[in-house]
């Protein structure tokens, strides 16, 4: 891979994804990534050929990751906050990457770009928080990454599902707490749930939701068995940064 000098600013990091060398700038002044990115880059799948759009992209590390850990011929990848988006061009610079493409837009205004019905995978790991349901950072870019004032629910698996060919496939992370909310939505937009766990901290609690959801797609979902992203003292399991469980990440 070709190395490229980048001008960083005094607040940015580039971090070692520890995955075939990929890298990611992030800011301490910005909404940084997470576990959860993580967990859905392992689940995720684009068949050799495929192209897919990620909705809310922030630093761009699904992106990144899935151009190793699939066969995309192209990504392209929503963000609204500018600040985010020149970032996350930066690393793709920084990994001469070629097949992913950040677009700064409001994903409502996905048919600048793409017309309905030609996207064979979704994905995203949108803001899960209700507005007034929980405390809201002060900080505005990490308060739009969390809280879904710009991306509601029915949004996102609306645009999602229009976006789609029949047969394409959606993925997403959302809070375990709202579980319920996201398979009413993905099924009312003829979005079938197909694969579907949740994940669970070192202590037994249960975290977040994962699935997978096929557009057109016939009844029935597999659920798959608890993921447990941490042990006893918190600290991360390197099987799962490495998307080391197969259980999860087996083909239909």
């Amino acid at each position: 891979m070709m190395k490229k000098k980048l001008s960083l600013t005094a607040s940015e990091r580039i971090d070692d994804l520890q995955f075939e060398g990929l890298k990611v700038i992030q800011d301490k002044n910005l909404y940084a990534f997470t576990s959860d990115a993580v967990v859905l880059a392992n689940f995720l799948k684009i068949k050799k050929g495929e192209n897919a759009v990620e909705i809310g992209s922030g630093s761009g590390v699904i992106s990144i990751l899935a151009t190793k850990k699939t066969n995309a011929k192209e990504i392209v990848g929503f963000e609204i906050q500018k600040p985010l988006f020149e970032m996350a061009n930066k690393s793709l610079a920084l990994n001469d990457i070629k097949n992913v493409k950040f677009v700064c837009d409001d994903i409502k205004n996905y048919k600048k770009y793409l017309s309905d019905g030609t996207v064979d995978v979704v994905f995203s790991n949108p803001p899960y928080k209700k507005e007034g349901t929980s405390t809201k950072n002060l900080n505005e870019s990490k308060a739009l990454a969390r809280h879904e004032k710009t991306l509601p629910l029915d949004v996102l698996i609306n645009v999602s599902s229009k976006m789609l060919k029949f047969g394409g496939r959606a993925y997403f992370v959302y809070d375990a707490d709202r579980s319920a909310e996201m398979i009413t939505a993905l099924v009312k937009v003829g979005l079938e749930p197909k694969r579907m766990f949740f994940t669970e901290n070192g202590k037994g609690k249960v975290i977040l939701f994962v699935v997978e959801a096929v557009k057109g797609g016939k009844s029935g979902v597999k659920v798959l068995p608890n993921l447990v992203t941490n042990d006893l003292d918190g600290k991360y399991i390197s099987e799962i940064k490495n998307g080391v469980w197969a259980s999860h990440n087996a083909a239909q």
